[in-house]
């Protein structure tokens, strides 16, 4: 059974802050949607609401889904803090393998490569099934995953990955962060460890780990996921300039209808 990614929710912003894609990613969307329209919004794995908020800020209803308490803990926090209110900002936790919310939405996004996180076809496949259950006719779905670096790929393991320090400022920790990768290559699942390192208020050494599983997708293996789950492609782009998808693009951007 793959394990489910389940970050240390007090790290995750901060941990995540210099992604250049995490700069990009919601102002694209935003760009994709009409003007004028206020819209209903799902987004999938809320996490700390990083992009929930500004999108509800742009004047949208959205509705924040996590399995996480901790993560929306945060988010909740994090949201009546910028002045946003639960019917601007809703966060719900849940199951997006069991997601049911009564309610049909304009748009559904998944940032941040967290459709990967579920590594099985059945999972795939009730995440999507999911999705196309709460979208209105006229929906779309947003779904935004890097494209796979094939020399990458082709390494069994690698180690001491993307080093980063970040400061955590609830506890007041400077962390050291590595990323260590062993992949299945049968199986296109990657186990990832993040390895954290960093010294409390007395000076002791501490560290803390997060261990999880990832899959990666090529670009016909999404189309044919996204068809036998009752969606089409209508654009795909390759990063977050709008540039269409190539072999050396980083990221596969995709906007899907019902069919």
């Amino acid at each position: 059974m793959s394990k489910r990614y389940r970050a240390i929710a007090e790290f995750y912003d901060a941990e995540n802050d210099h992604h250049r894609m995490l700069q990009e990613d919601v102002p694209f969307f935003l760009s994709q949607l009409p003007r004028r329209r206020r819209l209903d919004i799902l987004e999938l794995a809320v996490g700390t609401a990083r992009a929930a908020i500004p999108i509800a800020q742009a004047g949208h209803r959205l509705v924040g889904v996590d399995y996480a308490a901790e993560m929306l803990a945060i988010a909740r926090r994090k949201r009546d803090s910028v002045g946003l209110s639960e019917r601007e900002l809703s966060l719900v936790q849940a199951d997006l393998l069991s997601l049911k919310l009564r309610k049909k939405f304009d748009r559904i996004c998944i940032f941040f490569n967290t459709f990967l996180n579920f590594t099985t076809l059945p999972e795939q496949d009730r995440v999507l099934s999911a999705a196309r259950a709460h979208l209105k006719p006229s929906g779309r779905l947003w779904i935004d995953v890097f494209q796979p670096d094939l020399g990458m790929i082709a390494s069994p393991v690698q180690v001491d990955l993307d080093p980063s320090v970040f400061f955590e400022p609830r506890e007041g920790r400077t962390v050291y962060k590595v990323t260590h990768v062993r992949r299945a290559l049968t199986g296109q699942v990657q186990h990832l460890t993040f390895d954290y390192r960093w010294h409390d208020r007395n000076g002791v050494a501490q560290r803390a780990r997060t261990e999880f599983d990832l899959t990666y997708i090529m670009p016909r293996e999404l189309q044919i996921l996204l068809e036998r789950n009752g969606l089409k492609i209508e654009r795909m782009w390759g990063n977050y300039d709008g540039s269409s998808l190539r072999y050396d693009s980083p990221r596969m951007i995709v906007q899907a209808a019902r069919k």
